[in-house]
């Protein structure tokens, strides 16, 4: 099928953009890689009115390090920052070799060459990556419009399947991932039935270790709730403890544990669903333990 009519808008600056986003804002749509849009779009399940193309605004493909001090700090990513820039690690610690095993799993090359990570955002897929990934590390996103500026969590923002906290003439400008500490260990795991679909469940965790002793972790799923979540029992459960084979399974446990209901779907029902996530959260822990040693051996 073929695209409804709409008008089409390439401002050249982000003020003209958030100008043109304020005309009509109910039937207006941003386009940056246009992966999920597009499709949308000639399908017809998508019917905007109006397209703003900010693919000619400088400063939209910003990435760099803001580092507050030693220990803290921010990796900001512009809302025109490709899935591809992160295929190799864009920031020296842990947090750009998680970024890095992430962005293998979206799609295929083709589609991580010109889809966006913000897109990803603004898109919510229930089992996106970037999604999972922002609600587990905390994700900062910065959504501008004509009328300011306003900051939300990655878990305010993503609020149900394909459905966020974005206002009509509002765009999704800058995500902010926290650097994460040297002594943490990383990994992201998915189930999914081909090599290109989007995951049927997915896990990511951060954890670091100090002494022998969890000092800190952050467990996120998706594909058992609506949307990605926090795993926090799971993750209040390891803090203070060895990282174990007993640990390790009983905070697993926990994860699967805290959602009421997984939905089901044509291909698993609930039960298998929890069994599944119960298996992802304990592989995805146990690599992240396996990544702290690999870092120590590095030269």
């Amino acid at each position: 099928m073929k695209p409804g009519p709409f008008d089409y808008v390439a401002p050249a600056t982000r003020q003209e953009a958030l100008a043109a986003l304020a005309v009509a804002p109910e039937g207006t749509r941003v386009l940056a890689g246009g992966q999920s849009l597009v499709l949308e779009m000639n399908q017809r399940a998508a019917r905007p009115h109006r397209l703003v193309d900010i693919n000619n605004i400088a400063g939209f493909d910003r990435l760099d390090v803001d580092r507050a001090d030693e220990d803290g700090g921010w990796l900001r990513v512009g809302a025109l920052v490709r899935h591809r820039a992160f295929e190799q690690p864009v920031e020296g610690g842990p947090l750009g070799r998680l970024l890095a095993r992430t962005a293998h799993f979206i799609a295929h090359p083709p589609v991580r060459t010109r889809g966006t990570l913000l897109g990803s955002l603004a898109y919510a897929h229930p089992t996106g990556e970037w999604p999972t990934l922002a609600v587990t590390l905390g994700a900062e996103l910065v959504l501008v419009s004509a009328d300011g500026t306003r900051t939300l969590d990655a878990e305010s923002f993503l609020i149900g399947p394909f459905t966020t906290a974005l206002r009509p003439g509002e765009l999704l400008e800058e995500a902010r991932f926290p650097l994460l500490r040297p002594t943490t260990g990383v990994a992201f795991v998915e189930l999914r039935r081909t090599a290109a679909s989007f995951a049927h469940l997915s896990a990511a965790t951060a954890l670091s270790v100090e002494d022998g002793i969890v000092v800190d972790v952050r467990l996120g799923m998706a594909g058992i709730a609506p949307q990605p979540v926090r795993a926090r029992d799971a993750e209040h459960r390891l803090v203070g403890r060895p990282p174990t084979e007993r640990a390790i399974a009983e905070a697993a446990a926990a994860a699967a544990a805290g959602v009421a209901e997984p939905p089901a779907d044509p291909h698993s029902g609930s039960v298998y669903r929890r069994h599944a996530a119960r298996v992802l959260a304990e592989r995805a822990l146990v690599r992240t333990c396996q990544d702290i040693s690999d870092d120590v051996e590095r030269p």
